[in-house]
């Protein structure tokens, strides 16, 4: 049922964890299915130099924020927002319809970061 991208990124999630001296942090959440995604970032001259995150969910939730926070380092801000749910699906190898609620999970947790940092 998971891509092999998707178990890779569950059994080894990258940059897990809490961000020290965050530059912004938000919470995201599903309310159907309770999953919940914290993303934190630092940002130095308008690239995030760091990006963590923390997911209590499924696989694909906790996949698709550890595809993201590895995704955003080095990113510029305008780069970052351009990241939509379907971007992260296909690269954690097509997400079916019944997981992809955790890719939209990720996109919101990135569209509540851009508005905390404009």
């Amino acid at each position: 049922m998971y891509s092999e991208q998707v178990l890779e990124h569950f059994r080894n999630p990258r940059n897990a964890g809490r961000l020290e001296n965050a530059t912004a942090a938000v919470q995201a959440s599903n309310p159907v299915c309770g999953d919940l995604l914290e993303l934190a970032v630092r940002v130095e001259e308008g690239r995030i130099s760091e990006a963590r995150f923390l997911c209590r969910g499924c696989t694909t939730s906790i996949a698709c924020g550890s595809w993201l926070a590895e995704r955003l380092t080095g990113k510029s801000l305008a780069d970052a927002r351009s990241i939509r749910a379907e971007e992260i699906s296909a690269a954690l190898g097509g997400l079916p319809p019944a997981t992809f609620h955790g890719a939209q999970l990720a996109a919101e947790a990135l569209r509540l970061l851009g508005e905390k940092l404009r």
